[in-house]
């Protein structure tokens, strides 16, 4: 906000005006600085607001990141545990067809 907004609130809210003799009714421009004062303050609340929830938002995005890393990595470990246990599987079932197949050609 800093260095976008060239007027505070207070800026506003202590602005003078010179009185001429065919210048603006002062009570008048008071009553609109003030409004304007009330909508600039209003303004200036909302965008508050705004970085409280982009800062919010950024940190759940920050966590929410981790936790896909996270993930990713579980489910890459268990691929290659399905594999490694598939392989021995298929080990051990090679192992015990050559048992079989072999083993009978010597029985004979």
């Amino acid at each position: 906000m800093q260095g976008k907004i060239s007027l505070t609130p207070q800026e506003i809210l202590k602005k003078e005006f010179k009185i001429d003799m065919r210048g603006y009714n002062p009570k008048e421009v008071d009553s609109f600085l003030d409004e304007i004062l009330g909508d600039y303050e209003q303004f200036a609340e909302i965008i508050r607001q705004y970085e409280e929830e982009k800062e919010e938002n950024i940190k759940e995005i920050m966590n929410l990141k981790q936790e896909l890393r996270n993930v990713k990595m579980s489910i890459d470990a268990a691929k290659s545990a399905d594999s490694e246990v598939t392989n021995l599987d298929i080990l051990r079932r090679v192992s015990n067809l050559e048992k079989i197949i072999y083993g009978k050609g010597k029985e004979e």
